[in-house]
């Protein structure tokens, strides 16, 4: 008999049931989706997600199989991530070296330089600004850092010591220096050892101790006071003077 619609209430009743059918297939096929995605979340936090794949479980679930998962990119990207979150910016503290003492000289080890002559004489390398003393069985008596000229008019070669004087005064009228020890004859003035020069009008050196090894003078080769008094005893006129570059 047909019903409200022109359809008999049996035919009414198979399409209602018909649907509510589909719609349990698909409300259980919305459980089953929500479970294999929850049991897939799980797996991958517990490190469990190859035991959630196959054929059970739908491609919408988000998990791929194990053939398709690049494990060791994802735990190398992890141990990035969790580096660069627990250790942070690295702290460097820089120390810094303490500056030299101003009164402190430079200890001078270089050997003698080879081809300086022989005998009784002083030796000077241009180059490392150091000094030796020899005695004439060419033993050396002595070593220490000097400053000489920072213009480098001194030449190479065999000198001789051809004056000496307890005190003088430079060139130019502005310092005084002890136990001069002359050698050459420059330009303007001789040249020759002496001790670290003093400006007269501050009563100071011109240079301190921790200098010595670094050419700093206009001419002459300076000296700490010890160093110069030991040249000066061991040298007198005619003493050779050997000059060097290493």
């Amino acid at each position: 008999m047909p019903g409200r619609y022109g359809v008999s209430s049996r035919s009414a009743s198979r399409h209602v049931s018909r649907r509510r059918s589909r719609a349990r297939l698909r409300f259980r096929g919305a459980r089953l989706t929500v479970l294999s995605c929850s049991v897939a979340t799980l797996a991958g936090v517990f490190g469990l997600a190859g035991t959630a794949t196959g054929p059970d479980v739908p491609a919408s679930a988000g998990v791929l199989p194990p053939s398709q998962r690049d494990v060791g990119d994802i735990s190398r990207g992890t141990d990035r991530e969790l580096a660069a979150k627990t250790v942070g910016p690295v702290m460097v503290k820089v120390i810094q070296a303490p500056p030299a003492d101003p009164n402190v000289k430079p200890v001078a080890t270089a050997p003698l330089p080879a081809g300086s002559g022989s005998g009784h004489r002083v030796v000077f390398d241009i180059t490392q600004q150091t000094v030796w003393l020899v005695d004439a069985d060419d033993t050396v008596v002595r070593t220490y850092f000097v400053s000489g000229s920072r213009y480098d008019q001194l030449p190479t070669g065999t000198f001789e010591v051809f004056s000496k004087s307890r005190d003088a005064v430079s060139w130019h009228g502005t310092e005084t220096m002890e136990y001069m020890v002359r050698f050459f004859r420059g330009e303007n003035s001789n040249i020759g050892f002496h001790d670290l020069p003093v400006a007269t009008a501050t009563g100071t050196e011109v240079q301190t101790l921790s200098q010595l090894g670094t050419p700093l003078s206009d001419g002459c080769i300076r000296q700490d006071l010890e160093d110069a008094v030991a040249l000066w005893e061991h040298t007198e006129v005619g003493t050779p003077v050997v000059v060097v570059r290493t």
